[in-house]
């Protein structure tokens, strides 16, 4: 503590004085805890461990490829509706003349 304590008869210098030495002391504090604080946050930046992008391995890309060979993208759920689609008039000419009696 302080030596200069505020009293009902101390003088306005004296009382200066005394608010003087508190706001030192407490600047003094402050800056110490900023001080610790910002090595605090060095060593946490340095002991923590982040954790690094994993490279995708080349198994899981053979993997997405082969399934992919399951997918037969050349198939068409809807024959009629996929002959409509893409062949229209042309098919409907064709049926026309066919008939099972060869």
């Amino acid at each position: 503590m302080s030596d200069i304590v505020i009293t009902k008869d101390s003088t306005y210098e004296e009382r200066m004085a005394a608010i003087r030495a508190a706001s030192e002391r407490l600047n003094k504090r402050k800056a110490r805890r900023a001080r610790l604080a910002a090595s605090a946050a060095r060593v946490v930046r340095y002991v923590d461990e982040v954790e690094k992008k994993k490279r995708k391995k080349f198994n899981d890309y053979v993997s997405k490829i082969h399934n992919q060979y399951d997918e037969n993208h050349n198939h068409y759920q809807d024959a009629p509706q996929y002959a409509e689609k893409y062949y229209g008039e042309k098919m409907r000419d064709t049926i026309a003349m066919d008939n099972d009696w060869g």
